[in-house]
Order: structure tokens, then C-alpha cells, then sequence
């Protein structure tokens, strides 16, 4: 017993799962996690982990990881191959259709794994700027790619985020978010229910703004109902009511703002009386609610997926910016901040023009942001011959066939790819119709430090910094991410980052680490890299933060840091009302009627559980064990009366897309004529997750609309909640549909 004791190891490290990036200590032996718990002596997480988080490694250390290449035969079955002959060919087909239909044929989607890496994104992109292709697709014209291309027409950068001063606030509205099951989202805020808490208990407001009364709504602060979807009229009112009751602070606008007058004019068209109608916020409720929000010393509106995938995201995000900007609390104590992390990224992308192209789709003309098109259009550029039709894609920490909208459209155009290619830890949904799988490593596999947001944003609740080194060893022929891309490029004769001087000096560094340390495979030396990013910014070298072990604390956000100096607007104002906007503005009077009209039909929105994290855990037993194997359709105890439905009754749903057969249950704390369905479910096809393909789950994603005419014009966002759809008893008998019916 004494000798196995000496094998354990204890790491001090960080979770990758989500934003709140919580310490974590975890005990190894043998190359395998035996325990995981949070890391009480942490700077800035103190002790918190979710569940989540505390049983990753059951997901990364399942049978069903990938550790060798795959090869799809011509049967459809797929085979292990060596990682020389996945890579020349797949090398030699991107060469082809590089010459013979051009850079653009080839693409890539980025999925939200790839996010909470370092390296992982910047050689993916690197990789697709040898190829000279612009065919880019992120998810997260899923859940927040509104954010990015409102924050760039109002302050000269996407990624310019104000996020409110949760510990000095004395009046936050939440609309169309749970921070208590989901976090908060460009925000590092490991224990939500904690801050909310203490928000209250000093005396300050909190509101939250959701069509069902949440897990957050439960702990802290009054809860109102509003319809899905119908968020933009909530704040056109707001902005009606901040004028109209003088809460506008003059001072600021008149010295750092411009197109007050624009603003005012769409404003005055919008009283609370009138957009009740289809909130269903009462004009008192939200008129004292807008004097709260004004006599607060310091207020700040925030808002999350439940409104960035609600139709009108971006239309919606940009009157809260406004509203914010408009009342004196951007960039003021209590309000809300602009953060800065290990250097000034909004400068700094600015003069490189990073993220900053304007390019337009092929289908729909529709502009890129951050350097990336939409999802929702991946299928039409699949699927639509001329120049430019995409012939091959590769698929890096994604999962589009199960988050993306009309996603049975999208496998039948995936199908017909010349070379599909995915990069993941799993053969997941997607990863089954593809010519190559490749095997990477996981989170806790590689060292890192905070992913782009916390690392250059600053998006820390307390900012700090940490370094991880990688706590277990590549099992197999597993490959981080940042290698995968460098050997690609190598093989495609395309040098990474379209630089012969970048591809020379990271193939070098790789053959004498690779020589040095003895690998069987061409890797990089991860912790250098991340060592030389840290010290060109300026920072304390990675081996001094990781000795820490509980973080280094870094200097607190400074209120009145980001007005005018950060503003990269060539006036160095906030601009409140850009023409694209104003322009997408005039169709509010037709979605207006469009409520009305359909006041009395169902709105489907999602639902999360504190055990799944979108599709990631559904493969770990533990989190879809007892009763959890599936998804379930909500509704409220009266509209179930009005059907004549009774628990777990099959239910058929119908969008203008699709319709799913699933199990009906009560929720009383759900908004009527609201029917709430968890997404990530419908894992019957995936190859390689033993466990979750045999769970029951229906992919709720199929029931939204693809195409250029079903998006948001401004960010290119699909529309995921507050659907229209028609709900009715299952006629037949039968089991739920995984997919269309």
C-alpha cells in the first residue's frame, strides 16, 4: 500500500470546460485521474468547482477515446492508419483542390472547444492563412458572434466586452440568462450564486428577465416573465423609459457619444404600455424597474444566449449597449467595465487590423466577423455550385451536427465533401462522416494558461493569471492541436500563417524537441511557446506562474480606464446609433405585428442541466444515469391541461423546418405558451460514443432554420430560441425521433 502511495501525484491546475476556469487539485497515478477536487488556497475561485468539473476526467479517460488516426473505407467502416499516411493524404487532396478550384474550396469550422486552448486557435487560423483561404465558420455564430459584431460598430473592436462590476453594482438586470447552471459568459465569475448574494445582501437591486423562472431566479432577486424572443421590445422600452424619466446623463453623451438624436427618435415610438403587449412585462413593472436602474449608484444591464440567439440578437445587444453607455454607466464603478489583460488586445488588434475584415459570403453576401462566417451558411456553401463551393472542410473542437440549426441538411451536404477532416477527442456525430479522424489531446493532456478572453480581455470578475503544465501524457498516438496544424501545413506544401520564415523556425523548434525528449511523434514544445507569449507581454515566465500553483492576482479593473483613450472608433466615440443597425431597425415595426399576430402560438426555447455542458457529457454514465438519459420536452401545467397531455406523454413539435416526436413533463415555473427542450441531445449515430448513442435524446437544433434569409443580418446568428412552433399530441404510438419525422 506504501509503495502504491508514492505513485500519487498531486497537480494543481485549472478547468477548461467553461469561462469560470476554477481551480482544481487533481491526484494522478499511473497516468490516470483518480480524484479531482477545487482548489481551496486558488486566488480568485476559492474553493468552487461544479460537478462538471469535478468528473471530466471520466469523459476523457472513457474506452471511447480516440488514440490513433482513422481512415473511412469505402464501406463506410473506418480503420487505423499512421499518422504519415493521414497526413500525406490528406495533404495531396488539399493540394488538388487548392489548384484546381481554389483557395477558398477549402474551409474550416471552429467549434467552442478550441476556445479554451491558447494554441489551439491561433495554429488553427494559422494553418487556414497558409492556404490564403477566408472560408472560416465559427460556432459562435451559435451563441454570441451578435456581441462581436455590435461591440466593433459601437466602440472599433469586437471584441470590446463590458461586463457589469458585479461586486460593487447596485442595480443588475439579467435578461436571458442562468448564471447559477451556465456561468456567465465573457465573464470569469466562478461562483455565481455567491455574488448574487452579496449583491442583495448589500442592499442592491437584482432583477431577471427570462421566460422560465431559472435555478438563479430561485436564489436571488424578482424574476419577470417575458415572451421568447420578444427581448428587443423590453429594451426599446427601457431606452423609452430612461429618457422619458431623465435618466439619461448629459455630460456623457454630449462628450463621448455620438447619434444621440438617431437614438431618441427610435425610442419614442416604444412606451411600455405598448410593448407589454408581447412581453408580457407589465409597464408598471418596467417602468420602476428603469427608476431602480437610475438611482442606483452604479447599474448595468447584462444579457446572454437566451437573448443573442433569440432572432433579434443583435438588435437587442446594441439598445443595452446604449442604455448602458446612454445612463453614465459604461466604464464607471458599479457600472459597467472594459477589462485589460496581459496587454492591450483592443489596441493592439486595431493597429494589426486583427479580426477586422469585412469580407463577404459567397451565399447571401453576408459580412464576416471576427474573421469568421456564419454556421448557418456552411450547408448553402456546401451544397451551391460556382466559385468558391466548398469542396473539403475540417472540423476542429466541433460538433456541428449536433449545434448547429437544420442540422439534417447539413449531414446530407457534409456527405457530399471531396475531404472531410475532424480534429477531436472523440468520433462524435460529426466525426462519422468524415474521411479522416484525428486523434487530439485533452484539456488536461497539455499545458496552457487562461484562454483569449481572460488571458487578453482581462474578462476576470478578479483578475489574475495562471499556468498549468499538462497533467497526464498523450495516451497512444494522441497530438495536441498546435502540432496537428503545423505537420498539415507541412504536408500541404502551404507554410503556417503564410509565412516560409514562421513555418522554418516552428518545424525546427519541433525536430529538436521532438529529438530532445524522445517522442515517437513530431510535436511542438507547448510551454515554451506559451512561455515566450507571457514574456513578450510583458509577463512572469510560465515555469514562476505555474510554481504558484493558486494563481497570481493581477491589477483590479480600473473604472474610467476605457473612455475615450480605449474607444477605437475614429472619433474616439461611442457611436450609438451605426447605420447598419438604424437600417436593421426599420423591420421592428413588422416583427412587432408578427407577435401580435402569433401571440397565442408556442415559442420554443432550451433548457440546461447542471450535469451537461451542451453535447460534451452526455458520453460520461454517471451524468445521464438515473432518469437523465434523454431529453425532455417542458411545458406548463396549464397548456399540458389544454392538450389533454399527462406525464411523459409523446408530443409532436413542428418548426418550418422539421418536427421531433418527445416526452412531455410539467413545469410550473415555465412561461405559458413556452415549451422548453435541452439541446445536445441525439447521439444515435455517433460511431465512437458507446455510451451516449444509446441514449434516448432528440436534437433539438434540427427544428431551426439555415440560410442567408433565416440569419441575423448583422452578425450572421442563427436564430436558436424563441422559435414559433405548433405543439401537439402524438397521434401514433412510437418511440422519439432522433431526427426529423
Amino acid at each position: 500500500m506504501l509503495q502504491s502511495q508514492k505513485k500519487i501525484k498531486t497537480h494543481h491546475t485549472f478547468c477548461r470546460i467553461c469561462e469560470s476556469l476554477c481551480g482544481l487539485e487533481i491526484n494522478t497515478e499511473n497516468n490516470k485521474v483518480i480524484a479531482i477536487k477545487p482548489n481551496e488556497h486558488h486566488v480568485a475561485t476559492d474553493g468552487f468547482s461544479c460537478v462538471k468539473g469535478l468528473y471530466q476526467h471520466e469523459m476523457y479517460q472513457s474506452p471511447d477515446r480516440l488514440k490513433f488516426p482513422l481512415k473511412r473505407q469505402k464501406d463506410g467502416s473506418y480503420s487505423r492508419v499512421s499518422w504519415p499516411q493521414a497526413l500525406q493524404e490528406i495533404g495531396d487532396k488539399v493540394k488538388q483542390l487548392h489548384k484546381e478550384e481554389g483557395a477558398d474550396s477549402i474551409g474550416m469550422y471552429v467549434g467552442t472547444a478550441a476556445g479554451f486552448s491558447v494554441l489551439h486557435p491561433v495554429f488553427a487560423q494559422g494553418f487556414m492563412t497558409g492556404l490564403g483561404s477566408k472560408s472560416m465558420y465559427s460556432s459562435s455564430t451559435q451563441d454570441c458572434s451578435n456581441k462581436f459584431a455590435v461591440s466593433k460598430l459601437l466602440y472599433g473592436f469586437p471584441f470590446t466586452l463590458p461586463f457589469p462590476d458585479l461586486d460593487n453594482t447596485n442595480c443588475l438586470i439579467i435578461v436571458g440568462a442562468n448564471p447559477v447552471v451556465s456561468k456567465w459568459s465573457f465573464l470569469q465569475v466562478p461562483n455565481p450564486v455567491k455574488k448574487l448574494k452579496n449583491l442583495e445582501r448589500r442592499g442592491g437591486k437584482l432583477y431577471l428577465i427570462d421566460p422560465r423562472k431559472t435555478e438563479t431566479a430561485r436564489i436571488a432577486g424578482e424574476h419577470l416573465f417575458i415572451r421568447p424572443s420578444t427581448d428587443v421590445f423590453f429594451y426599446l422600452s427601457f431606452l423609452h423609459e430612461l429618457i422619458s424619466q431623465n435618466g439619461v446623463d448629459k455630460h456623457v453623451v454630449q462628450d463621448h457619444c455620438s447619434g444621440m438624436e438617431a437614438i431618441t427618435e427610435l425610442a419614442k415610438d416604444w412606451p411600455a404600455e405598448k410593448t407589454e403587449q408581447v412581453t408580457g412585462i407589465k409597464s408598471s413593472d418596467l417602468k420602476k424597474m428603469v427608476r431602480d436602474y437610475i438611482q442606483a449608484e452604479g447599474a448595468a444591464l447584462y444579457c446572454s444566449t437566451g437573448v443573442n440567439m433569440g432572432g433579434n440578437g443583435s438588435l437587442a445587444f446594441w439598445l443595452q449597449e446604449v442604455i448602458n453607455a446612454m445612463s453614465g454607466n459604461l466604464d464607471r464603478k458599479g457600472g459597467t467595465l472594459v477589462g485589460k489583460g496581459v496587454m492591450d488586445f483592443i489596441k493592439f488588434g486595431v493597429k494589426k487590423g486583427i479580426l477586422m475584415r469585412e469580407d463577404k459570403s459567397r451565399i447571401g453576401g453576408m459580412t464576416s466577423v471576427n474573421d469568421a462566417f456564419p454556421g448557418g451558411l456552411m450547408a448553402d456553401e456546401i451544397l451551391t455550385p460556382g466559385k468558391g463551393q466548398l469542396k473539403a472542410l475540417f472540423v476542429t473542437g466541433g460538433n456541428p451536427l449536433i449545434t448547429m440549426p437544420n442540422s439534417e441538411k447539413l449531414k446530407s451536404a457534409l456527405q457530399k465533401l471531396e475531404l472531410l477532416v475532424t480534429l477531436d477527442i472523440y468520433q462524435n456525430e460529426t466525426s462519422s462522416e468524415a474521411h479522416f479522424v484525428l486523434p487530439c489531446t485533452d484539456p488536461l493532456q497539455r499545458p496552457d494558461l487562461p484562454f483569449i478572453f481572460p488571458l487578453m480581455l482581462g474578462l476576470q470578475q478578479k483578475p489574475y493569471i495562471q499556468a498549468t503544465k499538462a497533467v497526464l501524457e498523450p495516451e497512444g498516438e494522441q497530438l495536441d492541436e498546435s502540432s496537428i496544424y503545423l505537420n498539415l501545413a507541412r504536408a500541404c506544401g502551404m507554410p503556417l500563417f503564410g509565412s516560409k520564415m514562421a513555418q522554418s523556425f516552428f518545424t525546427g523548434i519541433q525536430k529538436f524537441y521532438t529529438k530532445k525528449n524522445n517522442k515517437n511523434l513530431p510535436s511542438l514544445p507547448q510551454e515554451a511557446l506559451l512561455n515566450g507569449l507571457l514574456r513578450l507581454t510583458g509577463q512572469a515566465s510560465f515555469k514562476k506562474i505555474q510554481k504558484s500553483g493558486n494563481g497570481m492576482l493581477n491589477k483590479e479593473h480600473r473604472p474610467g480606464s476605457f473612455i475615450p483613450e480605449r474607444v477605437m472608433t475614429s472619433d474616439k466615440k461611442v457611436h450609438l446609433a451605426p447605420d447598419a443597425l438604424l437600417e436593421q431597425a426599420q423591420k421592428l415595426n413588422t416583427d412587432f405585428d408578427r407577435e401580435m399576430d402569433n401571440s397565442q402560438r408556442f415559442k420554443l426555447i432550451t433548457k440546461r442541466a447542471v450535469t451537461t455542458h451542451n453535447s460534451w457529457t452526455h458520453n460520461i454514465e454517471r451524468m445521464t444515469s438515473k432518469g437523465r438519459n434523454t431529453n425532455y420536452a417542458y411545458l406548463h401545467p396549464a397548456d399540458m391541461k389544454d392538450l389533454d397531455l399527462r406525464e411523459l406523454d409523446l408530443i409532436d413539435v413542428h418548426s418550418e423546418t422539421a418536427s421531433i416526436r418527445i416526452a412531455v413533463k410539467s413545469l410550473k415555473t415555465l412561461m405559458p405558451k413556452t415549451i422548453a427542450v435541452p439541446h445536445g441531445w441525439g447521439h444515435q449515430h455517433a460511431k465512437g460514443l458507446r455510451h451516449a448513442n444509446k441514449t434516448n435524446g432528440v436534437n433539438v437544433n434540427i427544428l431551426a432554420a439555415d440560410g442567408p434569409e433565416k440569419l441575423d443580418k448583422v452578425s450572421g446568428m442563427a436564430h436558436l430560441t424563441g422559435i414559433l412552433v405548433d405543439v401537439e399530441a402524438a397521434k401514433e404510438v412510437m418511440q422519439p425521433t432522433w431526427s426529423g419525422m
